[in-house]
């Protein structure tokens, strides 16, 4: 298996070079050269499995013995999972009166659904950078759960040091305090002010920093953003575990529902649909920012001002992982993608034509979900079921099914991603359920992170750029 960029000006990668360097050399974002493919008899094999099990049979179908041989290879994915709360890693719930499945994807050990790829991602790093005495400064923008959950992935690891970058303000105390309360000495958040479209803003220095080849050696970068193709890949394993768990058989109508920012966890279901897996409809679930519901809806793709909302983490209004989206709908035209780019980067805006559109939409339903509707989704959950709280973005996911039902089938399944736990977002329940103190409000390890220092840099976005390639260069000087 190789990896290709998206914009076909790079040469071919394997599964180390692409993971350890993040973005292709021309810009472009790393996919495998062919998708592979899975028939209904190799999906019958993988239905009965646990959900590790079903992640060793995916995962190496991308990462050749090698790579990483047998042992160390299974070693290192049950290592990863580990660290979380249940066994069954992403646990199903039924709301009947919704008539709707929960995925529960924050069962991990910061809480979220990024932790379910973040480990192994940083444990392949760390194996690889272990084995050839060498070392990594990860940069990484968050909006909210991708750096708490990288954070303690990379904590205390000697190959690796680690500087999460988050918008002051634009995300919850609680996960904040996941990265600067954690005590491990390679861990670096810092705290940025001035950050006018949140996590977009940073994303920006991120991508100046990466594309800087210079600078991107001198500094040894690299990131575990979801411009990583192994949090994409790991991400698809969700999606098997929970078609798995909801169909009787393998072909029956399911559908899920993703709450939407940056593309990532849609851009896994994509691949997962591509490998075989019979995928019915992708709900795409958006907020007020409503990015990726303007081009399902519209066929715009631009760039507007952030909105702040209650459901921060996917308060998106550049999705970059749609460009890998799109990559292999215009058939893997890079030459087609790099125009398209081009065109966005200058102007701010793509109107896609008819065919391109229609071939965007296939198996794609879209909804942009108001604040307003959120808290209320919360609020009628909660007292609907037997106390059961979502997380404003599992809000988001829900909410969307009701806006899409028109469009479903009358026997179509639906599993609406969970991807936060409510703890994460105290104020917001408080919103919702203003008179009730449900159970789920709270986590032990949330409520530990109030007790202790923060440790932290901060500055202003204008600033950052000069003063993170400084401390990164002390960093790596001091060694």
């Amino acid at each position: 298996m190789q990896y290709v960029s998206t914009r076909g000006g790079a040469k071919p990668a394997t599964f180390e070079e692409a993971i350890l360097n993040s973005f292709a050399p021309d810009g472009g974002l790393y996919v495998p050269a062919k998708i592979p493919q899975l028939s209904i008899e190799d999906l019958n094999e993988l239905k009965p499995l646990c959900y590790v099990d079903i992640a060793k049979k995916l995962l190496r179908l991308y990462i050749p013995c090698d790579q990483i041989p047998d042992n160390d290879f299974n070693s290192l994915i049950e290592k990863s999972f580990t660290p979380f709360e249940n066994d069954n890693i992403a646990p199903i719930v039924k709301l009947e009166k919704r008539d709707v499945f929960i995925q529960e994807l924050f069962r991990g050990p910061t809480q979220s659904f990024k932790d379910i790829a973040m480990g192994f991602l940083v444990n392949c790093m760390d194996y690889f950078l272990s084995k050839n005495n060498q070392q990594l400064s990860l940069i990484l923008a968050t909006s909210g759960d991708t750096g708490p959950a990288a954070a303690f992935a990379a904590a205390n690891k000697t190959s690796l040091h680690c500087w999460p970058l988050y918008p002051i303000d634009k995300i919850s105390e609680q996960q904040a305090r996941q990265m600067t309360t954690l005590k491990a000495d390679n861990i670096h958040p810092v705290g940025v002010a001035g950050c006018v479209n949140g996590g977009d803003d940073l994303d920006i220095v991120v991508a100046n920093l990466f594309a800087d080849t210079q600078k991107k050696s001198a500094l040894k970068l690299s990131s575990v953003n979801s411009i990583n193709w192994c949090r994409v890949l790991v991400q698809t394993i969700h999606y098997f575990y929970g078609y798995f768990q909801v169909a009787e058989h393998i072909g029956d109508p399911v559908s899920f529902s993703v709450p939407t920012g940056a593309f990532g966890n849609l851009s896994a279901g994509f691949f997962a649909r591509a490998m075989g897996l019979p995928i019915k409809h992708f709900i795409c679930a958006t907020n007020d920012n409503g990015t990726l519901h303007r081009v399902f809806e519209q066929g715009i793709f631009s760039k507007r001002t952030l909105k702040q909302t209650v459901s921060s983490a996917i308060d998106i209004v550049v999705p970059y992982n749609f460009w890998r989206f799109i990559y292999f709908v215009c058939g893997e035209d890079s030459n087609l993608l790099c125009e398209l780019m081009d065109t966005f980067r200058s102007k701010g805006e793509i109107r896609f034509s008819d065919d391109l559109l229609t071939r965007l939409k296939k198996g794609y339903l879209s909804t942009s979900i108001s604040d307003e509707d959120t808290l209320t989704t919360m609020r009628e959950v909660y007292f609907e079921t037997d106390n059961y709280l979502l997380d404003p973005h599992a809000a988001v996911a829900v909410a969307a099914v009701s806006s899409c039902n028109p469009k479903l089938e009358h026997d179509e399944k639906v599993i609406c991603l969970a991807t936060a736990h409510p703890a994460k977002f105290p104020d917001i329940v408080k919103r919702a359920l203003p008179n009730d103190r449900p159970s789920m409000a709270t986590h032990p390890s949330i409520e530990q992170a109030k007790t202790g220092f923060q440790h932290l840099a901060l500055c202003t976005f204008e600033q950052l750029e000069h003063a993170l390639t400084e401390d990164i260069f002390r960093h790596i000087t001091s060694k």
